[in-house]
C-alpha cells in the first residue's frame, strides 16, 4: 500500500502508467480518490480529480456544516459547491452529511441544487447511499423548506420580515444565485418590473 506500506493492497490507481495501490480504509488518509459511481475508478494523490473552482475560498471561510474554518487554497479537504460556489465543506463532513440525508435528499445546504451538486460530489469521491435520509419528517420538511423572510438590513414592512404578498411592494424577491437571503421590492427600493435580485454576497 502506498499510505501504510503494508501487503495486500487490491486497489490500483486508475491512471495508467501509474504502479501505485492502496488499501480502502487508507485512502482517505492518503489523499486518495475512489469514486461510488460508474466504473467505480481510484485515483492515488497525484492522478486524483481536482475541483473546477474559480476562486479559493476567501479568509475565515467556515464549512457549512461544522463551521469550522476550511483552508484558504482548494485542497483535498475542501470542497466547494459547484453551482453556487459559495458553499464550502470539510470533505469529512460532508461525507458525513450525504451518509444521513441518502441519494434522495443529499443536496447544497445553500442553494439546494442537487443535480449538479451530486454529480460534482460523486465525481470527487464522495459517497452517496441510495436510502431514505436518516431523521424524521420534520427534519425533513424543514431542509426542503424555501427561504422565506426579508434580509434586507432595515425592513419597511409594517407586518414583519416574515410577511410575503405574490406582488407589490411587500413580494418577496429570493436571491437568483443563493437563494438563502430575500428582500422586500420595498426594502431594497426595486420596482416592480425587477424579476431577479442578487444579495451583498452573490
Amino acid at each position: 500500500c502506498c499510505v501504510c506500506r503494508q501487503p495486500r493492497a487490491t486497489i490500483n490507481c486508475w491512471q495508467k502508467d501509474c504502479g501505485r495501490s492502496f488499501h480502502l480504509p487508507c485512502a482517505g488518509e492518503g489523499g486518495c480518490v475512489t469514486q461510488y459511481f460508474g466504473h467505480y475508478r481510484s485515483f492515488c494523490w497525484e492522478h486524483r480529480p481536482e475541483q473546477a473552482v474559480l476562486v479559493a475560498p476567501k479568509a475565515n471561510t467556515t464549512c457549512l456544516l461544522c463551521l469550522d474554518p476550511v483552508e484558504v487554497t482548494v485542497s483535498f479537504g475542501t470542497l466547494a459547491c459547484p453551482t453556487c460556489r459559495h458553499a464550502w465543506f470539510h470533505r469529512g463532513c460532508i461525507q458525513g452529511h450525504a451518509a444521513r440525508t441518502g441519494i434522495s435528499a443529499f443536496r447544497c445546504p445553500l442553494c439546494r441544487d442537487s443535480e449538479d451538486f451530486q454529480m460534482e460530489m460523486l465525481y470527487m469521491g464522495i459517497s452517496i447511499p441510495f436510502r431514505l435520509p436518516d431523521w424524521d419528517e420534520q427534519d425533513f420538511v424543514a431542509l426542503n423548506a424555501r427561504h422565506s423572510r426579508c434580509d434586507a438590513s432595515v425592513c419597511c414592512c409594517p407586518a414583519g420580515r416574515e410577511q410575503a404578498e405574490p406582488e407589490g411592494p411587500w413580494h418577496l424577491l429570493l436571491c437568483g444565485s443563493c437563494a438563502a437571503e430575500g428582500t422586500h421590492r420595498l426594502c431594497s427600493q426595486l420596482d416592480s418590473s425587477t424579476e431577479q435580485w442578487e444579495c451583498c454576497g452573490c
